[in-house]
């Protein structure tokens, strides 16, 4: 659904159907995440300069946990001021067409047709990490951010106990510190999908916002603006780093909302920006009685 390197497992709550007094009643037929993605596509085109390409991802979700899912590429434009000046001595070109790794690569300034239907392979729901929990457990998840906290702190170490016995079959030489290393990472990475990913109550958002902000590692970095010009608080996650590879995101959230606006992503490998995998993605998510639909191409 979105562009995203956070790995985490799901949490999954037993009890009744009784939804708590602390539950959001549906303000709509579908909760709607929409997620706009821009990156600077890997390779240079032309005579050598690179493009900067958008695609569209929405997804919506019945309280009953049907779910479907929507995409449109939204055309590709040249990167820079100085991409573009090459890309006018190349006769400003409108296709871009290329074979790498016996794959046949196809770009375009104009969007795509894009398409929708129902989400296949996977059961009715509302997925949490890798678990699929009703609605109203959805609204069962804890209020108070320091009980939040320890739910999700539970999870994502049991997360790491599979994750690091799962790798000792292809990896004997690895260790579950491997994956410790970057606990706190995981925590502030699942507190920020509850900003967004499914309709949880706004008092579970409160909580998570105030889980994100406070573990070890997040940075405040103050107000900026997204690429829609939306004002939010912008936070930096601990940095990850691995074989030579250094991760950086930061987080831009509505703090009246407690939505998140937009997700910054910065990879490198060896010092070298690794493009199509680095970007910003910024998000609109809420309730709507609007049926599913191929996503729009502006």
């Amino acid at each position: 659904m979105r562009f995203t390197l956070a790995v985490a497992a799901g949490l999954i709550f037993a009890g009744t159907a009784a939804v708590p007094a602390s539950a959001d009643a549906p303000k709509g037929a579908y909760w709607r995440v929409e997620t706009t993605f821009t990156t600077t596509h890997p390779h240079a085109v032309g005579s050598g300069y690179y493009l900067t390409q958008r695609s569209v991802d929405t997804d919506w979700l019945s309280p009953e946990g049907k779910s479907w899912s929507g995409f449109r590429e939204l055309g590709a434009k040249p990167a820079t001021a100085k991409d573009e000046a090459a890309w006018r001595a190349d006769g400003s070109p409108t296709t871009w067409d290329y074979r790498t790794e016996g794959m046949k690569i196809h770009l375009s300034v104009k969007p795509g047709k894009g398409f929708i239907g129902v989400a296949k392979g996977q059961p009715d729901g509302f997925r949490l990490g890798e678990k699929y929990v009703t609605y109203q457990q959805l609204q069962s998840l804890p209020t108070d951010a320091e009980a939040l906290r320890k739910h999700l702190l539970a999870d994502v170490n049991a997360w790491i106990d599979e994750a690091a016995e799962e790798a000792k079959t292809t990896s004997p030489n690895s260790k579950k510190e491997d994956w410790l290393v970057n606990l706190d990472r995981y925590v502030a990475e699942r507190a920020s999908e509850l900003l967004y990913v499914n309709p949880v109550p706004d008092k579970v958002r409160a909580a998570a916002y105030q889980v994100l902000k406070t573990t070890k590692g997040v940075s405040d970095l103050g107000w900026a603006k997204d690429p829609l010009g939306r004002s939010g608080r912008k936070l930096a996650l601990p940095v990850s780093s691995s074989g030579g590879s250094v991760l950086k995101q930061q987080l831009l959230v509505d703090t009246q909302a407690m939505t998140l606006l937009a997700e910054y992503t910065d990879l490198k490998d060896g010092g070298k920006a690794m493009l199509g995998k680095s970007g910003v993605q910024t998000f609109r998510a809420g309730w709507t009685d609007g049926k599913p639909a191929v996503p729009g191409a502006s």
